[in-house]
């Protein structure tokens, strides 16, 4: 058996403690110093590849995150949106965009997603691609008649009818509404709001060449290529990591 084969921390007990940002709030007990006390008595906490998680390549691709990462409703979404914009005959940026929205919620986080998901892909999309996926965030929640765009019904069974919009949200739906780009950035919510149908999973071989034409595949692979964003490709790798 190569080394590969292997799980990391084979024959122990694999603790993991969940992140701050997932377990704030939520009045859930404290693990934390349980958790050390079993360690003290030989268990260890997890680093490297969880058993229990599909393991990924040694050169992770976007698409492996895609499959292996996302659960069936994020790959669902990603993908019915891009095949709509795709369609309706959008530009190969569009549609790239509209693959990659909401890609934080996929397996990272989901608060702030269109900032984090902007940001995890900026160093292998088009400038235009990653700042559409940023601004998409705060135009979701304002209407554009010129295309048809409502506010989400669903944000008013999501949160609620009274539901304020912070003030960063306005403020940064203005400075999109002036930019050059403004409405690359509004045919994501275009795509985004009516792609959670029921039905078959687009199947997402059906993307590759426009991914191999509009992202740059790093040749170490997501993660390991030393750009400024790769440790939160290695964290969708590996997400219960205790360090």
């Amino acid at each position: 058996m190569n080394a590969r084969d292997e799980w990391p921390q084979s024959g122990r007990k694999r603790l993991i403690l969940p992140s701050p940002i997932g377990t704030i709030g939520r009045d859930l007990p404290d693990i934390e110093a349980e958790l050390f006390v079993e360690a003290a008595r030989g268990a260890v906490f997890m680093m490297g590849d969880n058993p229990a998680l599909p393991r990924m390549p040694d050169k992770p691709k976007l698409l492996d995150f895609y499959r292996l990462r996302f659960g069936p409703i994020a790959r669902m979404h990603h993908a019915q949106s891009a095949k709509l914009a795709m369609e309706s005959g959008q530009s190969e940026k569009i549609v790239m965009a509209c693959f990659l929205h909401d890609i934080s919620n996929g397996a990272l986080v989901r608060c702030d997603h269109g900032y984090w998901s902007a940001q995890l892909v900026a160093p292998y999309v088009d400038e235009e691609v990653a700042w559409a996926i940023r601004y998409h965030q705060p135009l979701r929640y304002f209407a554009d008649e010129s295309v048809g765009y409502q506010y989400p019904e669903a944000y008013r069974k999501y949160f609620g009818a009274d539901y304020q919009i912070p003030e960063y949200i306005r403020r940064d739906h203005e400075l999109a509404r002036q930019h050059r780009w403004y409405m690359s950035s509004r045919m994501i919510t275009l795509f985004d709001i009516y792609s959670f149908e029921p039905g078959p999973e687009p199947d997402l071989d059906m993307f590759e060449d426009l991914i191999g034409r509009n992202f740059r595949e790093p040749k170490e692979g997501l993660g390991f290529d030393g750009s400024p964003v790769a440790h939160m490709w290695r964290s969708m790798i590996w997400p219960n990591n205790f360090l």
